[in-house]
């Protein structure tokens, strides 16, 4: 086990929250059939990384996904990801996935996403999810219970638009 792998105690592990725009995070540990041929996590897995980090998300705010938002006549759907890789994850590594909404449009939200391995940041990202009627999947305006829930949630307020 190499130093990158060696488990420091939960709150030296998690620091770099406290000291970030980011309020919540979510632990997982790298899976053996999520690592490639080369040895690191294989980059389509971190967009299961984020997914896993938004249902959390949701979960945390009071909005668990898809049960509170299809109870209250909304669902969302993403209409664009953006990944940057800046160094690999491992197998057996535990990473913390960072979640926060940055900006609320009037029919989107923008998740801001970082996978960190302790302090290290090893890939950010952004989605953008658009509200809409589960019906008939067409736009809708965020709706305000969930625009408050994010605002109190949030340590650094989202970008309304």
């Amino acid at each position: 086990m190499t130093a990158a792998h060696t488990l420091a105690p939960a709150s030296d592990r998690h620091a770099h929250v406290t000291e970030s725009a980011f309020k919540f995070f979510h632990e997982l540990r790298v899976r053996w059939a999520e690592v490639d041929r080369q040895a690191v996590v294989f980059n389509g897995h971190y967009l299961t990384y984020f997914d896993i980090g938004i249902t959390e998300y949701w979960r945390a705010i009071g909005y668990p996904y898809p049960d509170a938002l299809l109870a209250a006549g909304v669902d969302t759907f993403v209409v664009k990801a953006t990944i940057e890789y800046h160094a690999p994850a491992y197998y057996d590594d535990m990473l913390d996935v960072l979640v926060r909404v940055g900006r609320l449009g009037r029919t989107s939200m923008q998740f801001l996403v970082e996978i960190r391995r302790a302090a290290e940041h090893l890939v950010s990202g952004e989605l953008i999810y658009v509200t809409a009627d589960p019906q008939t999947r067409k736009s809708s305006p965020v709706p305000d219970f969930l625009r408050e829930a994010i605002s109190r949630y949030e340590t650094t307020p989202p970008i309304a638009k």
